[in-house]
């Protein structure tokens, strides 16, 4: 059974592009032998990922970054099950922030600024799907 969860959480420490970069190296070693796949933006101090895969490895990967401190206020926008991935394309992929125009952020959101916190879940997935078929993903399986 495939599920996908979202969420969103603020990075406990200051973080530069580096550590986010070894966030998406670490995704791309460890989730191919759990068969998730997702998608994860970062920007000022937010996280938002999408993760798909089975129920277990997904859940265990979700309990593994609630324990890992370099996030706190992690909060689930949604967990569902799913009959497809939508996601499927990447070990981890990696949103390029800084390429993404803010007419797109003002689709889904008051102000154009990714803000899970303060957006619903669905229109967080929405932008997410259109970040994944917009050309902004960094980095793709293999």
């Amino acid at each position: 059974m495939l599920v996908r969860c979202l969420y969103a959480s603020r990075a406990a420490t200051p973080l530069d592009p580096g550590r986010v970069d070894l966030i998406v190296e670490q995704s791309h070693r460890n989730n191919p032998p759990r068969g998730v796949t997702g998608l994860l933006c970062f920007v000022d101090d937010i996280f938002v990922q999408v993760l798909e895969g089975g129920r277990d490895a997904v859940c265990d990967l979700f309990n593994t970054i609630i324990r890992d401190d370099r996030h706190h206020s992690v909060r689930i926008l949604s967990y569902e099950e799913i009959p497809e991935r939508r996601f499927g394309r990447w070990n981890m992929g990696h949103v390029n922030m800084a390429k993404v125009n803010t007419a797109l952020l003002l689709k889904y959101s008051s102000m154009p600024v990714l803000d899970p916190f303060n957006t619903s879940a669905s229109a967080t997935m929405a932008l997410l799907h259109e970040l994944a078929t917009s050309g902004t993903i960094i980095s793709r399986i293999g």
